[in-house]
Formats: C-alpha cells, sequence, structure tokens
C-alpha cells in the first residue's frame, strides 16, 4: 500500500537520492513521517530553511539532483531563494513543501504561516517563476501522475521543481509508482536537423584556420563533457575555459590554454581567444560577471554558439538537438586545425617557482593559497564562495578527477557553507575543501553545526579580513565593514557536548601549516582554519573585476 507520501520518497529514491534535507514545520510533519519509511533515503536536518534549499543544491552538483522538504510560506519562501540559485546554475532540485488543509480553500478560515488572507496560492505562483514546473497536490487521484510530472521535467530540464502537498494529503493511499524510466528518459534529438546542423558547422570550421573551443558551465548539464573533450582532440586545437566551467575540461589536457575572463585571464588566455579567427562557444554563459562587466563578450559571425539543445552561428539556427550528440557527431566530421596550438606554444611561460613564507611573518594570501595547493588530489572537490575566493579557486591547478564548485550566476553570498555540507553528504569519497569570506560565512554559519552532526571531515579556509571585499572592490562604503567573530571559537560553540569539530587561527605561514596537519588528521568533522589577512590582501584580479563590473553599473540611462 502506498500513500502520496510514499509514493514520493520512492520517486526521489529511484532518481538516485540516498539523502533529502528537511526542516520541519507543522504543515509537513505527516509528510515527514511518510518519508521517514522509506529506508533506502536518510533524512537529513537543516538548520533554516535557507540553508535547506542551499544544503539541496550542492547535494544535486555531487548526485545529479537533491530534495528539500519544508513547511508553507515561511519556509519555502526562504527556500525559493535558494531554488533561483539552482534554476540560475542549471540544478534539479526538487523542492516540497507542505501546505494547509485542502478543505480549507473551500471555507473562510484564516491559517497562520499566510498573509492573513483567504489567497492561500501565491506561494505556488512564486514557485511558478522559480522553477520548470510546479504543481499543488490536493487530490490524491491526481498526485501520482503531478509528482512524476515535476521530477520528470526537473531531470529534464536540468532545473528545480517545486510539490505543494495538502498536509491532510500526505497519508492518504494512492497507486503504486511505475517503472522509473518513464521519467528519465528524454526525447531524442531531431535526427534531420542534427544532421543538418553538423554539416553547416563543419562547412562553417572549413573556412577556419584558427579556430579556438571556449567552454562555458551548461556544459556539465547537457551531460556533454566527455564529447567537448572528442572535438577538441579532433580538431587539434586551444580550448580556453570560462571561470565558472573550471574543471569541465581536463586542466592536464595538452590542449588545455588556461580560464578566458577577458582582461583577468590567466596567462595566455585571453590571447589565443583573441589571435582566433572562430569561437565555438560550447555550453557558454554571458553575463556582466563572466564577460568581467560586458567587457569581454565573443560575438559576430565567426562566433559559434552551442548550447543544450541549440545551436547558431552564421546564419543557421538548429534546435530539437541535444549538445552532446551535435559535438560527438561534428567531431567525426572536422580535420585538424591546430594553429592556436602553435600559437600557445609561443606565448606560454613557465609558472614561476613559488618560495614559502617565513613561518612566523604574517599571512598573506598568496601564501595561504600556496599552501592549499598540495590538498587539492584527484579525489578533491573545492567549492569557492563568491568573492575574492573565486579568484584564489581559480589560481589551484585540477588534477584529472578534481572537481570545482561555485554558483557565479546567482552570486549569492553565503552559498558555500550549506552547498559543502549537502555536496560532502552526497559524495562522502571525496575531500570538500571549501572557500569562504568572513562576511559570506556569517550570513550561513549554522549549518557547520550540521557538518559537526553528521560527522563530515569539511575543510574550511575562512578568510578574516573584516568586511564583503568584493563589495569593497565595486563599490566601498561603511556598509561592506562586518562585526568581526571568533569564527574559530564558534566550533566549540557548534560541538556542544559530543560534536568532533575543530577550529584554528592562523596568524601567519606557520602557524596555518600546522592547522592544515591537524584538518588533515580530523576525519569525525570539519574543520575550520579563520585565516587573519589584511582588509586589503586581495587578488589583482578581483580589482580589476570589480572596477570593470563597477563601470557597468555605473553607466547613465539611455536616453529616451
Amino acid at each position: 500500500m502506498y500513500t502520496v507520501g510514499t509514493y514520493l520518497a520512492e520517486r526521489l529514491s529511484q532518481i538516485g537520492l540516498k539523502h533529502h534535507f528537511v526542516v520541519a514545520g507543522d504543515y509537513n510533519l505527516v509528510l515527514l513521517d511518510q518519508l521517514l519509511t522509506n529506508k533506502s533515503m536518510e533524512q537529513i536536518y537543516c538548520s533554516n530553511e535557507l540553508n535547506c534549499g542551499f544544503s539541496a543544491e550542492g547535494y544535486a552538483r555531487a548526485q545529479g539532483a537533491g530534495a528539500a522538504v519544508v513547511t508553507f510560506s515561511v519556509g519555502a519562501l526562504s527556500a525559493l531563494n535558494a531554488i533561483g540559485g539552482a534554476y540560475a546554475e542549471n540544478l534539479p532540485v526538487i523542492l516540497i513543501s507542505g501546505t494547509p488543509n485542502s478543505n480549507d480553500r473551500a471555507t473562510e478560515h484564516l491559517l497562520h504561516h499566510t498573509l492573513g488572507t483567504h489567497d492561500f496560492l501565491y506561494q505556488l505562483e512564486i514557485a511558478k517563476k522559480l522553477t520548470c514546473a510546479a504543481v499543488s497536490i490536493t487530490s490524491v487521484l491526481d498526485a501520482p501522475a503531478q509528482i512524476d510530472h515535476a521530477i520528470c521535467t526537473a531531470l529534464r530540464e536540468k532545473k528545480p521543481a517545486y510539490i505543494g502537498i495538502a498536509c491532510n494529503i500526505a497519508a492518504m493511499p494512492c497507486a503504486a509508482p511505475g517503472p522509473i524510466s518513464a521519467l528519465i528518459s528524454e526525447d531524442p534529438s531531431d535526427s534531420k536537423t542534427l544532421t543538418a546542423a553538423v554539416t553547416a558547422a563543419a562547412e562553417f570550421l572549413k573556412c577556419k584556420e584558427k579556430p579556438v573551443l571556449l567552454i562555458g558551465s551548461k556544459l556539465r548539464a547537457a551531460g556533454a563533457e566527455k564529447e567537448a573533450v572528442a572535438l577538441a582532440e579532433a580538431l587539434g586545437c586551444s580550448v580556453a575555459v570560462m571561470a565558472a566551467a573550471k574543471g569541465f575540461f581536463p586542466e592536464e589536457h595538452p590542449q588545455y590554454v588556461g580560464i578566458y575572463w577577458g582582461e583577468i585571464s590567466t596567462h595566455g588566455a585571453q590571447a589565443i581567444v583573441d589571435w582566433s579567427d572562430s569561437v565555438i562557444c560550447i555550453g557558454a554563459l554571458f553575463n556582466d560577471y563572466s564577460t568581467v562587466g560586458w567587457t569581454a563578450t565573443p560575438h559576430g559571425p565567426s562566433v559559434m554558439l552551442a548550447d543544450p539543445s541549440h545551436v547558431s552561428f552564421s546564419g543557421h539556427d538548429f534546435g530539437r538537438i541535444h549538445l552532446r550528440d551535435f559535438l560527438s557527431a561534428l567531431a567525426k566530421n572536422v580535420s585538424k586545425r591546430d594553429a592556436t596550438m602553435v600559437e600557445y606554444a609561443r606565448i606560454r611561460t613557465k609558472q614561476a617557482p613559488e618560495h614559502p613564507a617565513e613561518p612566523k611573518v604574517k599571512l598573506m594570501r598568496a601564501e595561504m593559497v600556496r599552501q592549499i595547493r598540495p590538498l587539492v588530489t584527484a579525489s578533491t572537490t573545492v567549492i569557492a564562495e563568491t568573492g575574492d575566493s573565486w579568484f584564489n579557486g581559480i589560481a589551484l591547478a585540477l588534477p584529472e578527477g578534481a572537481r570545482f564548485e561555485v554558483e557565479m550566476q546567482w552570486g549569492h553570498i553565503g552559498w558555500s557553507v550549506p552547498a559543502s555540507f549537502g555536496y560532502a553528504l552526497g559524495a562522502p569519497d571525496r575531500r570538500v575543501v571549501a572557500l569562504i569570506g568572513d562576511g559570506a560565512f556569517q550570513l550561513t554559519a549554522q549549518e557547520v553545526a550540521q557538518m559537526i552532526r553528521q560527522k563530515l571531515p569539511v575543510i574550511i579556509f575562512l578568510m578574516n579580513n573584516r568586511g564583503y571585499t568584493i563589495e569593497v572592490e565595486i563599490h566601498d562604503g561603511p556598509y561592506n565593514n562586518v562585526k568581526n567573530w571568533d569564527y574559530a571559537g564558534l566550533m566549540k560553540v557548534f560541538n556542544a557536548e559530543d560534536g568532533q569539530g575543530l577550529g584554528f587561527r592562523a596568524h601567519n605561514g606557520g602557524e596555518l601549516a600546522t592547522a592544515i596537519k591537524k584538518a588533515l588528521a580530523n576525519h569525525k568533522g570539519p574543520t575550520l582554519i579563520e585565516c587573519m589577512l589584511d582588509r586589503d590582501d586581495c587578488t589583482p584580479e578581483l580589482i580589476s573585476w570589480g572596477r570593470l563590473v563597477a563601470a557597468a553599473n555605473g553607466r547613465a540611462p539611455a536616453p529616451r
């Protein structure tokens, strides 16, 4: 016998979830009981609904999908911030909300957790704007189809979905779920369109001597990472990667030339992209951040845009084709075009050797990054918070197998704390290294307590420079100062009577080295290393980026 709640639990389990993230509230309590009956999934408790949503988002980065369960209005409206992030970052997170009793919709009852009006549909209407599918379940008969529709659409579109379940419906009997194949199958590429697209693209490339591939953040959502490598090797050209896609193309691959980010690109990457006679943008996302204030946007007849289900270039436009199919077929229809690699060999320079700072000299950002480098192995995932952590993370070389996660489209400071929690649960065999600024940490710090609760050995490097450094470089003012905390000391608070998290404060390189050694030995909880940095000790890339983004923000209104 299935209920609406156990039906949902079975579907979540069938798509591969081993955990779902929860904040309890009276409208979802019966639903939570139903979800607990599924022994193949563990219920994970979060400190608040925003963190719950971001935890599920981080989990989706590791597992391919995630789920968060919250209560009506006061819970869901908070979680929907994180769901907006999942939409922007192309991650299928299922937000599940308990909702009021279905009988109350036809009465004059006023309910708690509402706006004090008789409109109970505002949450659903908001969810529709932030998801690819939003359903409100008030009928047992309709529940299976509605649940399947939401989950299927999320998996297909790589976007979040919303499921509202009336609190008196969750434990009601319903039909049993059918085979999961109905939810995870997808329509194939249109064969005639695919053939035409590949033929036109191959002809386009025949006329180019100096093509370059530019890898963007939508590549992973399209499931086309291997196919991008195949096309690169067929062409033999240089491959640059956008910042938000770091790690989506192997950095140890001989054709990898670095991060393309306009004026702040890694050495040689901008020169090669600018020198090329054609740019094949694969899964690229061009916004004000990724283009450094609209100063680095490839455009014109020499640019091909290959998106997850759409390809366009020089008088051609093709839809209803999967990116992986297009790249795979194109790789079989092109010849070598390696001029950009020849040029890159001329201009590339060896990285200058890094020398350790004296152990007792005041800690500098460069020394901190130098000591973090050896932690990045094939089984490491680096999670970089919005801000200078982006640029510190970009500076870390990724060996084969290492992964890198940022939230550059949504850009919510504080995202990385719960995202690291969710990711660590979803990938227990990986070492999670989180780079977080002090200002961002203050928004979502509570989820470190849940890392302790789950005994997750996340290593957190917290840069304490007493402010929002990224905002300082865009537009400074007293509003960018934060109240200092005893961040390392917080671990004792979060540990309480049974936790085994560790907290250290590093004023110099010697103290940092000792803290890292102890962090690597701590397998029973997270380790937070508070790195004491000067306020102005940031990357030169952040300074340049902030200046150009500020200029873009400050453009005068267009004349009417």
